[in-house]
């Protein structure tokens, strides 16, 4: 289900939006509103996914073993690379 949203928007906005759909980059002005809204959504929950994975390493630092392993094990990938 979906629901119907009004907005107020600068008519210099809406002038770059109708550019946009004028010249094909949009299928209309809610295609554009759809995308917008979903690409600041998707946004914003990449931001927030960041800021916890930060305050966990943050919370709980990895160890000097963990870091050992990782650079080696990114050492043994590189060398197994066929370059």
């Amino acid at each position: 289900m979906s629901k119907m949203l009004t907005v107020r928007t600068p008519e210099e906005r809406v002038a770059q939006i109708d550019a946009l759909v004028a010249a094909g980059v949009y299928e209309s002005r809610a295609s554009f509103i759809i995308e917008a809204i979903d690409r600041l959504v998707d946004e914003l929950e990449r931001r927030r996914i960041d800021r916890e994975i930060v305050e966990g390493y943050t919370r709980i630092p990895q160890t000097a073993e963990e870091l050992a392993w990782a650079e080696e094990s990114g050492r043994r990938s590189i060398a197994d690379e066929p370059w």
